[in-house]
């Protein structure tokens, strides 16, 4: 993944915020929807996160920097979607941590990825933000499991909207950073 990658992909960041809000603000108007329902709406979140990482690394140059942290938080979203359609009838704590465990990893692995690109775009603290926000909400999750199912949901939900409002924010600044980033490479040329 390298900054050239990620201006040129700034639409599937943006749409990976979308479908991060879409999916909060369901959680937040349906409060009182079942598990089943719940597992299967994170479920398509998940695999819909995953599928839009492995894009964005898929379409991105090689010869730059690993685009692996990418495709592994790509595959890592996708399997949990997948856990979460096999086994429908998942109990509320093993979803609880599914959830947070995806959460953690992304984070660790967008925190990772903002780290490597700091040199090569300006303002990649978006991307830490996302990060270290999904980190605190998995530990959170892990550490009161037995919170109840609608405290769950409110708290996907809340989590979705802000994590979607910080990708827009980060889609909203590399689309900006096109012209920047090619200015280096053209230098070079």
């Amino acid at each position: 993944m390298d900054a050239t990658s990620l201006t040129r992909n700034w639409w599937a960041v943006a749409l990976r915020g979308v479908a991060a809000i879409i999916f909060g603000l369901l959680t937040l108007v349906m409060p009182g929807i079942t598990l089943a329902v719940l597992v299967l709406l994170w479920g398509s979140f998940a695999i819909v996160d995953g599928v839009f990482n492995i894009i964005s690394a898929v379409r991105g140059r090689t010869g730059e920097l690993p685009r692996w942290a990418l495709v592994l938080e790509g595959l890592v979203s996708i399997g949990a979607g997948v856990v979460t359609f096999a086994w429908p009838g998942l109990t509320a704590l093993v979803l609880v941590y599914v959830i947070a465990a995806w959460a953690i990893i992304t984070g660790v692995l967008e925190i990772v990825a903002a780290v490597r690109l700091r040199r090569e775009i300006e303002n990649e603290w978006w991307l830490a933000a996302t990060g270290v926000l999904s980190v605190i909400f998995g530990v959170f999750v892990t550490l009161f499991p037995g919170a109840g199912a609608l405290t769950l949901v409110l708290w996907i939900g809340a989590y979705s909207i802000v994590f979607g409002a910080l990708l827009i924010a980060l889609a909203f600044r590399l689309r900006s950073s096109r012209g920047e980033a090619r200015t280096p490479m053209a230098r070079a040329a």
